[in-house]
């Protein structure tokens, strides 16, 4: 019997939904925004991710957030304090995946960008996952399906 001991390297991601509902009564602007992170989320990701999403969209911006150690840190409250005009957070109960639209995201990456994957490395995994982000953002009708299955239904003011 052969045993072959493997440091595992961990690729973590943060995610977020885009949607502006449209004034009109068609379907709204969607857009995925993905990070992607060797080794675990902590406080600094999360900000430059939240800068990250403030520089790309415009007007105020609704958070769904689920219970994340980090989502509650120091530094990400202070952050979020400091731009509460622009952030606002809105928590979903503890263990509710199903309420949560980035769930369906990284079910849909999960079964069709990187079904099977057995990279070697990070970087195919990386592009594998890339690759996806791509083809999702060809698919608006996709991204609302994830904010529906959830349950959200948006007005055209979050506030």
């Amino acid at each position: 019997m052969i045993h072959r001991h493997r440091r595992w390297r961990q690729l973590s991601a943060i995610g977020a939904l885009a949607y502006r509902p449209s004034r009109r009564g068609r379907l709204g602007r969607s857009q995925v925004y993905l990070a992607l992170h060797p080794g675990p989320i902590r406080s600094p990701q999360v900000v430059r991710f939240l800068r990250h999403l403030r520089r790309h969209l415009r007007g105020p911006i609704c958070l769904i957030w689920d219970g994340l150690n980090v989502h509650r840190s120091v530094q990400t409250r202070a952050y979020l304090e400091a731009h509460r005009r622009a952030l606002h957070v809105y928590r979903l109960p503890a263990y509710a995946p199903d309420l949560n639209p980035v769930e369906g995201l990284w079910a849909w990456l999960k079964g069709s960008a990187v079904p099977n994957l057995c990279a070697d490395g990070l970087a195919p995994l990386r592009a594998q996952v890339r690759a996806g982000q791509r083809r999702l953002r060809r698919r608006p009708d996709l991204l609302v399906a994830f904010l529906h299955k959830a349950g959200l239904f948006f007005r055209p003011n979050c506030q």
